[in-house]
């Protein structure tokens, strides 16, 4: 008989049969963090147990059904004042789970849900590991997504256990596996159906008790262990790490470097040299700009994802069924993105059969891409590709409680598909438009219930792109408000809800930042310098680039909606015209600014220069491209938010990052004014003005803080 539970209020535990079976549940918190309250517990259960003889081993679970641990308390993280106490910290850390490595009887993890960072560290130290299968079981170490690295050991162990390539590549990536990956990389010892994790886990810990060691076979073979086994092929596998990782970070993120540190170091001076380096480097990391940057960003997201999008609305519809009218290069995104993340029937509707059938399968693709990446099985492929279905009429559509329009981009176009939508579905169903700038007041107007349409502007390609910008128009219920926020977030994207204006926020504070692109060809700047003084920023591609990739015939009209909305200061050059008349319409064509061929870019196409009149004869010095480029994002950022395009700075950051990749390390353009101050702001648009003309004319909101000297953020 199990003997009485007893433990502190997160950490209990029952002895069955000489097994310790110890369960994890912080109590009125939605995961499980280890905290220092945590930490406290963790060592008093292991102390007792230690010390009690009918204890013979160990069964770790935890007690919420879809999350083992989630890692530490990001609460106390950022109140970390200095280097030395955040080195303190990570050794406490250090420290704890050694006493779990030490432990005198044999532990044995069983993981269900996610374990992550300090969670996954823990598991490290236990002797052996059971996974279950189920879907929300994620494995790994993500804090160099934070800018710091794992400080609790993952940087000593995890190499130890699946060698240094594999580890690395986890580590430095800050990437989650699933279980199924994580059992076949063997960091985890046992992949099993959520049914049985606890009885093959305790059965485990009975095993070891009774003498039984696991055997270990390092993924790779021979060639894994000339890679991984011996100091010369480590010193290769470095060498290569720290190149991919320059080419990746422009040395804009100090933490994948000082982690690589703390694993090559740790393999060359052994592990407990290992812990010392990895704490010291922890510590460093943790009170950087850029470690901080991304902690807010960290929290913004998650402060997001409670968000119902407005203040008092009613609970989401859940979506079972969704309908999309357009199955081109969109329509087809959001389908196949809808069902793979979603699991959701898809309706799918055009003009003809022909493009229905084109649009089915590129969405297919999307599926088929994650099958060929693992990361759905093939009897998970063969149910989601069930999911699709489609045609050249509105039927189906009665019974889908979502539908969206991914058609031209044109009002008129957009009000007479949802006319037809109207006449063929109940009142009840949400419409929503695709539209990248068309206020969706407007397209409303062709309503005969306008309170059921509402904007989800998607990014492309949607299966990559992680922002949705919801907006409601100006009669939109709010029920249909969180309805489309919640689907959003079902199809794995971060979610803002933005004012109902031309570009609404993304595409409007782009638009100068995309203009400036013809203004610095004319004065002889080069394709190259503008898109190489951009990612030397931080972008994670060049204006240029980015043009290429949305496509230039979308670029032209969205550069004629914004001028219309907002006059001379966004009137566009030339060039992206001359461009689309020419038949250059970017990656999708072939040919824009660049050259493309199999999918990749082969380099800038010089004629594209004689198509645009211009000669690059050195132009601007380049700091004077990157400050133009930049000035006019946050510029139009400022004016935007006065505006309350968004209903904050948080969502205006969030959205300027996962939208366009505004370098995460700034914080998002709203923190990086606030960093540079708006007084210098005002100065250096001042002078550009002066120089350039009325569009780098600072705007009144960032005139009103340089005279406040106060910022956007407290």
């Amino acid at each position: 008989m199990p003997s009485p539970s007893r433990g502190a209020p997160a950490l209990t535990w029952e002895i069955e049969d000489g097994i310790a079976v110890v369960v994890l549940d912080c109590k009125d918190q939605p995961v499980n963090t280890i905290s220092r309250a945590v930490k406290d517990e963790f060592r008093a259960c292991f102390e007792t147990l230690a010390n009690d003889p009918s204890v013979q081993a160990m069964a770790f679970f935890s007690g919420k059904p879809e999350n083992f641990i989630a890692g530490a308390d990001i609460e106390e993280f950022v109140k970390l004042t200095s280097a030395a106490e955040a080195e303190r910290l990570s050794a406490d850390g250090q420290d704890m789970l050694d006493q779990v490595a030490r432990f005198p009887k044999p532990v044995a993890a069983g993981i269900q849900g996610a374990c992550l960072g300090g969670g996954f560290e823990f598991a490290l130290a236990c002797r052996y590991r059971v996974a279950s299968n189920h879907p929300k079981t994620q494995i790994g170490l993500p804090e160099i997504q934070l800018g710091i690295l794992p400080g609790a050991g993952g940087c000593q162990r995890l190499p130890r256990l699946v060698g240094a390539r594999a580890a690395l590549d986890m580590i430095l990536a800050g990437k989650a596996e699933r279980a199924e990956k994580a059992f076949r990389l063997g960091m985890v010892d046992e992949l099993v159906p959520p049914s049985i994790l606890r009885s093959i886990t305790i059965a485990a810990a009975r095993r070891m008790a009774g003498g039984w060691r696991p055997k270990r076979r390092r993924v790779g073979g021979f060639f894994g262990w000339l890679l991984d086994g011996n100091p010369l092929g480590r010193m290769l596998v470095f060498r290569a790490a720290r190149k991919q990782l320059e080419e990746k970070t422009g040395g804009h993120y100090p933490a994948p470097f000082a982690a690589l540190e703390a694993v090559e170091y740790g393999l060359r001076h052994g592990m407990l040299e290992g812990f010392k380096r990895e704490a010291q480097l922890f510590g460093q990391l943790a009170v950087t700009d850029v470690s901080r940057k991304l902690v807010q960003i960290f929290f913004a997201t998650n402060a997001l994802k409670k968000d119902r999008g407005v203040d008092g609305a009613p609970a989401p519809v859940a979506v079972q069924r969704l309908g999309i009218v357009g199955s081109g290069f969109m329509g087809s995104g959001i389908a196949g993105t809808a069902v793979a993340q979603a699991t959701v029937d898809v309706r799918m509707k055009d003009s003809d059969l022909t493009r229905v059938a084109g649009g089915l399968r590129a969405a297919q693709a999307i599926l088929d891409d994650r099958l060929k990446r693992r990361r759905i099985t093939k009897y998970e492929h063969v149910r989601l590709v069930a999911l699709l279905s489609g045609g050249d009429s509105f039927a189906g559509f009665s019974r889908a409680e979502l539908t969206i329009e991914a058609v031209f981009e044109e009002v008129a176009v957009k009000q007479q598909v949802l006319r037809e939508f109207e006449a063929a579905t109940p009142d009840g169903a949400v419409f929503a438009s695709n539209t990248s700038t068309i206020p969706i007041t407007s397209i409303a107007e062709a309503a005969r219930v306008p309170e059921r349409v509402i904007g989800m502007h998607f990014f492309s390609p949607v299966a990559k792109m992680p922002l949705l910008e919801v907006i409601p128009g100006e009669r939109t219920a709010p029920g249909v408000v969180s309805t489309a926020v919640a689907f959003g977030r079902r199809m794995g994207k971060t979610v803002i809800v933005v004012k109902d204006t031309p570009g609404f926020w993304v595409n409007r504070i782009l638009a100068p930042y995309a203009n400036e692109i013809g203004h610095l060809l004319a004065e002889g700047a080069s394709i190259e310098t503008i898109d190489g003084m951009a990612v030397r920023f931080g972008f994670p591609v060049g204006p240029v680039t980015l043009l290429d990739e949305v496509g230039l015939d979308v670029a032209e009209k969205v550069a004629h909606v914004m001028l219309a909305a907002y006059g001379d200061r966004l009137q566009p050059t030339a060039g992206v015209a001359a461009l689309v008349k020419a038949g250059r319409l970017g990656r999708k064509s072939g040919r824009g600014f660049y050259e493309y061929s199999g999918g990749k870019k082969r380099g800038v196409d010089p004629s594209a220069y004689e198509l645009l009149g211009v000669h690059p004869n050195g132009g601007p010095r380049p700091a004077e491209v990157l400050q133009r480029l930049v000035l006019g994002i946050l510029n139009e950022a400022a004016r935007a938010v006065g505006e309350g395009v968004v209903r904050s700075p948080r969502d205006g950051d969030i959205g300027a990052i996962f939208g366009f990749g505004f370098p995460p390390f700034r914080g998002g353009p709203l923190r990086h004014a606030d960093d540079l101050g708006a007084a210098r702001l005002v100065a250096d648009l001042e002078r550009l003005a002066e120089r350039l003309g009325p569009r780098f004319a600072p705007c009144e909101v960032l005139q009103d803080l340089a005279r406040r000297n106060a910022k956007f953020y407290p």
